[in-house]
């Protein structure tokens, strides 16, 4: 088992990049293990390898006694004289132990799955090593298989794993293609993958831009924020520092070379290039891009913004299910409520606000009310329920119920104003209207 160890050892250290005092360390402990196993539990071993000699050593200390009860712990005077001539009662007595390489298959297994453990130990420390200072980096493997939804990428000198909710879920890869990720995580001891990336990282897009834009590399043209549903669409905000460099301009390239490459290795996720501003005012204007803004209003409190758009310009500001609301948002780490100028004209209207203190009428059905002439809680306490029954498939019992809340608030808002009427107040407020 032992022989040609040196061989061994300078030959594994070598292919595989092992320190050679770590390995034969391992293999000093491996065949001490399996020594005890062989010999006894309680023996007092000492191994060390030979490197002149390219052998493993294998010494027990006993103790030095009159009569030895105890075969493992303890040595005769007698037997003791006789390794060394000038042994003292109660010495620990050094014992060269022979014919070591037979320790049996129990005890050799043991040894084995010593050294492979050490063996291991070693390896994730090399590769721990070799990718700590790239965390954060963007890597290139090539896919070599599949588990469980995870892709195993191979980075040349070891296997990363891609895990499913980090990839991008448009399109898959297949065994042998060629992929980039980011180093999202460098596990220093792992019993799964050490290396974890990701694909759907903001920070992956940011690495992208820095890859293709020089300005950005060079510090030039810096990114202020990133928010992304991976595969579908993302924001990026830039700024510069120098006032002749355009950082949208830097960042799209001529004909849009460079945005185009990265929406290419994010198969085709679509890229807003956004110009950052320290004022959540224009800031906002330009995140909700493509839709143009009219007027924001800004709750610094709150980190809210109220933001107005043209009618037309509603549903482009919010996007497909909320997208570029969302995504904007994200971007500035500011809540954003986006109103058309007909809710925001609305909103300002007194009898639109007496509309919505009728519990159960929210905004959008009191701009259902509105189209119909009715505008105000007056209004409605003197609709019929087949008034309102064919607005958004009222039903009779929600329509009667509205009705008499609504006579209600007519009556507090009345209340609140005695000087007016009731009728005179629903007149007033049709013809502000």
């Amino acid at each position: 088992m032992l022989s040609d160890l040196k061989r061994i050892i300078d030959q594994i250290s070598r292919d595989r990049g092992f320190d050679k005092k770590l390995l034969i360390e391992a293999i000093e402990e491996a065949v001490a293990s399996a020594a005890r196993k062989k010999y006894g539990s309680r023996r007092d071993i000492e191994v060390h390898y030979n490197e002149e000699l390219g052998e493993v050593e294998v010494f027990q200390f006993r103790s030095v006694v009159e009569e030895a009860e105890d075969d493992q712990t303890e040595i005769s005077f007698a037997r003791a004289q006789q390794l060394d001539p000038e042994v003292q009662l109660g010495d620990e007595l050094g014992e060269k132990m022979e014919n070591i390489t037979d320790l049996g298959r129990i005890a050799a297994q043991s040894a084995k799955q010593v050294i492979i453990h050490r063996m291991k130990d070693a390896e994730r420390e090399v590769i721990y090593d070799m990718f700590r200072d790239r965390q954060g980096e963007v890597v290139s493997g090539i896919v070599q298989r599949f588990e469980r939804g995870n892709m195993i990428i191979n980075l040349g000198r070891t296997d990363a794993i891609l895990p499913k909710d980090h990839q991008i879920p448009k399109r898959s890869f297949k065994q042998g293609d060629r992929i980039r990720a980011y180093l999202l995580e460098v596990r220093q001891s792992s019993r799964d993958s050490q290396l974890v990336l990701s694909r759907t990282a903001d920070e992956f897009l940011g690495k992208l831009f820095q890859m293709e834009v020089p300005e950005i590399a060079e510090g030039i043209v810096r990114i202020m924020g990133i928010s992304r549903e991976p595969g579908f669409r993302a924001k990026i905000a830039v700024s510069s520092s120098e006032s002749d460099v355009d950082p949208v301009g830097a960042c799209v390239g001529m004909k849009g070379s460079r945005v185009q490459n990265v929406v290419q290795e994010l198969q085709g996720e679509r890229i807003d290039i956004v110009t950052w501003s320290p004022d959540p005012a224009k800031y906002v204007y330009n995140a909700l891009a493509p839709a143009h803004v009219s007027m924001v209003m800004v709750d610094e409190d709150a980190n809210s913004l109220l933001v107005v758009v043209p009618n037309d310009q509603l549903s482009l500001a919010i996007g497909r299910q909320g997208q570029n609301v969302r995504l904007a948002s994200k971007l500035m780490g500011w809540r954003i409520d986006v109103k058309s100028e007909q809710r925001w004209a609305n909103l300002e209207n007194e009898g639109y606000q007496t509309l919505l203190r009728v519990p159960g009428v929210d905004e959008g059905l009191a701009d259902q009310f509105f189209s119909k002439d009715i505008k105000s809680a007056a209004d409605l306490s003197r609709a019929t329920v087949e008034d309102l029954t064919i607005i958004r498939s009222i039903d009779d019992d929600f329509a009667l119920k509205i009705i008499e809340a609504a006579g209600k608030v007519a009556a507090q808002v009345a209340a609140e104003k005695p000087e007016e009427t009731t009728g005179d107040a629903g007149v007033d407020v049709e013809s502000e209207g």
